[in-house]
């Protein structure tokens, strides 16, 4: 099998020859090619070229264009910081949004208009002309609650979770209908399926997740399957508090952090979805051996069960010994 036949097969219930191997590489990947990441955020080609050179080396089924989360804020305008080797930071201090009323006026980037969101799309372009139908090929956009973070702020937008609901209500309208927009251009370039992040949704409880996050969540994820592509929920540190509500979302892959148990994550989301993950990616697989690695990706495996997907609870640090990377491909190849 193909990487691409070896995801599909998995999302669709059908048999594999081995289990599918999706980790997360960034920093890595430009660390490999012997590039910045400034070079690797802000260049297309410079991204494509550590997704493919990694994804051949360590022998992945898959290359993403996940990069940074500052791309569809960038191009609405907020201020960002570059630096040579760390991704770029959205400058709370300027959010674009920080007077609600500008909501009224912001306009919905073009995401083919020559910014970061276009960037992005052409780096998707060149992986599906570079590996074709050899391997998936991920889009990427931010979901509801991250993007508007993005926009207003960490803390000011929890605050506003609380103090003004409606305007959060108005703000996540807006999110969502700018990353169907991001992600029809990378799908209509060859993605074959969009990742989502959403990391500030862990920082919600279940509650206001329930009645102010989930449904625009909902309302995106439906909005991806509308288009005829497949959808990758990732949303860093503990989410254990409102996986019951993730299950209902009906992502094809839910990514569980390292703060979840797998068995936790398989016993609220049932035996039919694909789960992905979750070693710690510091101190089990940058600080372990190949066979603390192995042993510990068999533990994942065993409480997920066969709709699982190896890969670490979140990016593969920079500084991770390849022969540790390996070991995780190498259960990957062995185990169906």
């Amino acid at each position: 099998m193909t990487g691409k036949q070896r995801i599909s097969a998995m999302l669709s219930g059908q048999p594999t020859d081995c289990l599918p191997f999706m980790p997360i590489t960034m920093m890595f990947a430009a660390d490999r090619i012997g590039r910045s990441y400034r070079e690797y955020v802000t260049d297309y080609r410079v991204l494509a070229e550590g997704q493919i050179r990694t994804a051949e080396e360590f022998d992945f089924d898959y290359v993403s264009v996940i990069s940074d989360p500052a791309r569809e804020a960038a191009d609405c305008g907020a201020t960002v910081a570059f630096f040579d080797d760390q991704p770029p930071a959205i400058v709370e201090e300027h959010a674009r949004l920080a007077d609600p009323k500008d909501l009224l006026t912001l306009q919905i980037p073009d995401p083919l208009g020559g910014g970061r969101m276009h960037d992005r799309v052409k780096g998707v372009a060149l992986l599906k002309q570079r590996v074709g139908d050899g391997k998936f090929v991920e889009g990427w956009i931010e979901g509801p609650i991250a993007e508007a973070a993005d926009l207003r702020g960490l803390n000011t937008i929890l605050m506003d979770l609380i103090d003004s609901p409606s305007f959060v209500r108005d703000l996540f309208e807006f999110v969502v209908e700018m990353e169907l927009r991001f992600a029809r251009a990378q799908v209509e370039a060859g993605a074959d399926i969009i990742g989502v992040g959403d990391a500030a949704a862990s920082l919600v409880g279940p509650v206001l997740y329930e009645e102010l996050v989930w449904p625009y969540e909902k309302k995106l994820v439906d909005g991806l399957h509308a288009m005829g592509t497949r959808v990758r929920l990732h949303i860093c540190g503990n989410t254990k508090p409102i996986l019951a509500a993730i299950s209902r979302l009906g992502c094809d892959i839910v990514d569980l952090d390292f703060k979840v148990p797998m068995a936790k994550g398989r016993e609220q989301m049932g035996p039919d979805q694909v789960l992905l993950g979750n070693i710690n990616p510091v101190t089990t697989l940058r600080d372990g051996t190949p066979d603390s690695v192995r042993a510990a990706v068999a533990q994942c495996h065993a409480e997920a069960g066969p709709r699982f997907i190896v890969g670490a609870g979140c990016e593969v640090t920079r500084n991770t010994p390849p022969a540790n990377l390996r070991a995780m491909g190498e259960y990957a190849r062995s185990h169906s």
